[in-house]
């Protein structure tokens, strides 16, 4: 990354020679660009959020058919000093008021995270400031405990455009990976067949995302209506796969297209009801691993049946349907805790890393001097993994049904396990 008399610029631009305001909490800037948004924050001890500053490339993203990776680093590098400036800004803090810098390391793209990670070495060394590498899916599953009183074990499910994962969270870096994607990831997908039922060409649908678009979409549509089959029901772990979304996906809207006489551009008269069922098939076969995921973990005393807890984050903890679907299976059927933060907080953004290095800065874990050299990490496991324990186990369990309850609301929910 270029950087032009840095010294001189970021003094220019955090006003380094005085202080506008003297600060006894810690704060934490947070600095994010795992993928494909520039995100940042200033984060306090107590957990409020002084100040934020974003860059969404969603957009451009959208209209190339997904993330390309030298587009999202180009992006990244424009964006990476407005986007830490505004967070300053936004805080009414200077760089020398923080106690710390917490940056995504891993995983995530490589070109990606690079450019958020030499920033923050250029303005720690410059500030002489402690670097915090920060893990990008604990940052997701800490995140919960900045909104709510999350004491630790709890479950957490991850599920995004790039990972669909359950863990048992025992502490801040304390991580026992239970169960993760073998194929598809379900944002991933859901991008994918937002495309070929050609929602982009629905005006309300044009700067949507994929996943959005789907849930959009759904609204009054019938959830039962397409049956998607659940997915690896013969498979006693806690691994998910969304591939055979896909392809049923994509025979049922072929069918649908010849049957209707749908033309090149035009979307299928079912859509409301098709997407309605796809997120009702989706809910499923989560509820279905998290089931297996609980049973195991209180069978081995990893945890208590009266500490039952559930953190749902990641993009797609933002779907509505998907989100009250799990809830309702936590409250009614596994008399469990749920807790998700609200839905800003569930993509990626820069308010998760810096509160997960506050949490890092209390607990005096992972804190590194400013000359350290941080490398990025694209592909980094979370946690220890025991998906191999949990399979060995084979825990057998009743397939789940999430049931309508009657009314004009689809999205109430009640469960049953046959």
């Amino acid at each position: 990354m270029k950087f032009k008399s840095l010294i001189s610029q970021i003094r220019s631009l955090y006003s380094l020679s005085y202080r506008r305001f003297s600060h006894s909490r810690r704060l934490v800037l947070g600095i994010e660009s795992s993928c494909d948004d520039t995100g940042a924050a200033v984060v306090d001890e107590n957990g409020v959020i002084l100040g934020e500053g974003y860059e969404s490339q969603m957009k451009i993203h959208l209209d190339n058919g997904g993330v390309i990776p030298h587009i999202a680093v180009h992006l990244h590098q424009e964006n990476i000093e407005k986007v830490v400036t505004s967070a300053l800004k936004n805080s009414n803090v200077d760089l020398l008021n923080v106690s710390a810098i917490a940056v995504t390391t891993k995983p995530g793209l490589r070109g990606s995270l690079a450019v958020g990670v030499e920033y923050a070495m250029k303005i720690a060394q410059l500030s002489k400031k402690p670097l915090i590498p920060i893990h990008h899916m604990e940052a997701h599953a800490l995140t919960a405990r900045l909104t709510n009183d999350v004491p630790f074990p709890f479950m957490c499910l991850l599920a995004s455009g790039g990972h669909c994962q359950v863990a048992l969270v025992r502490g801040i870096d304390d991580f026992l990976l239970l169960g993760t994607s073998r194929h598809n990831t379900p944002g991933e997908l859901l991008d994918k067949i937002a495309r070929r039922l050609k929602l982009q060409n629905l005006p309300e649908c044009y700067e949507m995302s994929g996943g959005k678009a789907i849930e959009f979409m759904s609204k009054g549509g019938d959830p039962l209506s397409v049956p998607f089959p659940l997915a690896m029901t013969k498979y006693r772990d806690c691994d998910f796969s969304f591939s055979g979304f896909g392809s049923f996906a994509t025979h049922y809207i072929e069918r649908e297209e010849e049957k209707n006489d749908v033309p090149a551009d035009g979307v299928i008269p079912s859509v409301r009801d098709f997407c309605a069922s796809l997120l009702h098939g989706y809910a499923l076969h989560m509820i279905h691993r998290i089931h297996r995921a609980f049973l195991y973990c209180e069978g081995e005393k990893l945890m208590n049946c009266d500490q039952r807890s559930l953190v749902f984050s990641g993009g797609v903890a933002c779907n509505s349907y998907i989100r009250n679907a799990i809830e309702n299976y936590c409250v009614h059927q596994m008399k469990c805790k749920f807790f998700a933060p609200p839905p800003k907080l569930c993509t990626d953004n820069g308010v998760m890393i810096a509160w997960n290095g506050i949490e890092k800065l209390k607990a005096n874990i992972g804190i590194l001097p400013y000359s350290e050299n941080l490398k990025p990490i694209p592909d980094c496991p979370l946690g220890v993994d025991i998906s191999a324990a949990v399979k060995e186990a084979s825990i057998k369990l009743k397939i789940p049904k999430l049931d309508l309850e009657s009314g004009e609301e689809k999205g109430n929910l009640k469960i049953a396990v046959e």
